[in-house]
């Protein structure tokens, strides 16, 4: 069976921007301690009592009419996310009945900010068994609702929003050459939010920021820059594609530096490395969504070009695709 392919694509964000210079009103931290760390200058964030399943049936819209689909049409509906409207059921199925996609089967995946690359591993397996015809994935994160605004170290590096994808059986070369997914939880103490079952949420623990995201920054980063690279080499070696045949990266937004790192390591020049971490900050799962989508509206992408796309989140989770468009 053929490989998926991209139909269409779309991204949504929340309309308030909370920039470096608001954030200095809010924590002890400046503008050039953010950019100089992160390469973040701003972000977008929900207002309070915000779903975050409008902002993905935003992304999907958009995504439908790019590829000329009704919701009627779309036989999956998937959503990568660790911080849906509710603990259950799925935000899947609330975008479900956000769209009307009644005939769709729905449901979430976790896999934090690597969601989007192992949703799309797993449309492809779907796609290429013939057991889905066309399908929609979408990442969605309000992260916001789980940063603790007093941590400097973290609440500096987050954003809101969602990106959305449709996919379906390739009719000519184009589509999803390569895809690999990995995991180490022995690692996830670095990267984690401990609100759940083991230990269920008191006032005391709400007023102390128990429930919010706890991360060891320095540990992250260097794991983040090995194995995302790694992931892409390996990837790269999957689709049989040189280094030199990558036209464009498009790697999860977290930070600038390790961006900026994993590029040189592959020897591609700044313009061939998509980066809008600056405005958009950390958007976890939909963070290569929404860069996908831009680079694609934006003209950045064209058909026949190689772009690689490469992830790392909390688990340890890490991905990498290989896509011809």
């Amino acid at each position: 069976m053929p490989a998926c392919c991209l139909l269409g694509s779309g991204h949504a964000v929340p309309e308030r921007v909370l920039t470096n210079a608001d954030l200095e009103t809010l924590v002890d931290t400046s503008d050039a301690w953010i950019v100089e760390r992160s390469g973040i200058h701003q972000r977008h964030i929900a207002e309070p009592g915000s779903a975050l399943s409008d902002l993905a049936a935003q992304a999907a819209h958009q995504a439908l009419a790019a590829a000329q689909l009704t919701a009627s049409e779309i036989d999956l509906i998937l959503v990568a996310t660790v911080t849906g409207d509710f603990k259950f059921p799925a935000m899947a199925c609330l975008l479900q009945e956000k769209l009307g996609a009644h005939q769709a089967a729905a449901f979430d995946l976790s896999a934090a900010c690597s969601g989007f690359l192992y949703g799309l591993h797993l449309a492809d397996s779907l796609i290429r068994c013939g057991g889905h015809r066309h399908i929609l994935l979408v990442a969605a994160e309000m992260l916001s609702s789980m940063v603790n605004w007093q941590d400097r170290n973290t609440c500096v590096l987050f954003g809101d929003g969602a990106g959305a994808l449709v996919l379906g059986p390739a009719r000519t070369s184009a589509g999803l050459l390569s895809s690999v997914i990995h995991s180490d939880g022995r690692q996830h103490g670095l990267l984690y939010n401990p609100a759940g079952s083991q230990h269920p949420l008191t006032a005391a623990d709400l007023a102390s920021g128990f429930a919010t995201i706890h991360m060891e920054g320095r540990e992250v980063f260097r794991h983040a820059v090995v194995s995302m690279a790694d992931a892409l080499q390996e990837a790269l070696d999957k689709a049989g594609i040189a280094q030199d045949d990558l036209d464009l990266l498009i790697p999860h937004q977290a930070n600038r530096r390790i961006i900026e790192a994993i590029g040189k390591r592959f020897g591609l020049p700044a313009e061939r490395v998509y980066i809008n971490v600056d405005r958009y900050g950390n958007t976890s799962a939909a963070s290569i969504p929404i860069a996908l989508d831009e680079a694609w509206r934006s003209g950045r992408i064209q058909a026949g070009q190689h772009i690689g796309l490469t992830t790392f989140g909390a688990g340890l989770t890490w991905a990498a695709a290989i896509l011809r468009f």
